[in-house]
């Protein structure tokens, strides 16, 4: 049975996209086939490494990718998921990519986050819950 892929794309491939990745091919591993990219690939954010950590799950080691980079390889994908927040403003971007369906969940930007450093870490864990909230339920809805 072919697997279904997901994209999960954001601005930066540094935080969101990557919780939305991490989580997927953790708790949908058998059915789903998940990466994600960024329209201007930045750095992993230390704070998420630190949430997903305390999850369960170490992307300590991953990159940060280019939805170009995708785009040019030719690959082609069930979803493409942005998870962009626009309550924030931010322009979700697209994938011009041929995919069946797009879809958006909206979610902050952990690097917007102001604070203390613990501040800003118990803001991280709600999106990482939220993001992980709606993986499950995709899942389930698929």
């Amino acid at each position: 049975m072919e697997k279904t892929k997901v994209l999960f794309v954001c601005i930066h491939n540094s935080a969101r996209s990557q919780m939305a990745e991490a989580f997927l091919n953790d708790l949908g591993g058998c059915r789903f086939e998940a990466e994600s990219a960024g329209m201007e690939p930045g750095t992993l954010n230390t704070l998420v490494i630190a949430v997903m950590k305390e999850a369960g799950l170490d992307i300590s080691n991953n990159k940060t990718k280019s939805v170009f980079d995708f785009f040019k390889q030719g690959k082609k994908y069930h979803y493409v998921i942005t998870v962009c927040d626009e309550a924030a403003g931010q322009a979700c971007p697209i994938f011009p990519g041929l995919i069946a369906k797009t879809i958006h969940w909206s979610f902050e930007d952990p690097s917007s986050f102001n604070g203390t450093y613990e501040e800003k870490l118990e803001k991280t864990r709600i999106v990482r819950n939220k993001i992980k909230t709606t993986v499950e339920q995709f899942i389930k809805a698929i």
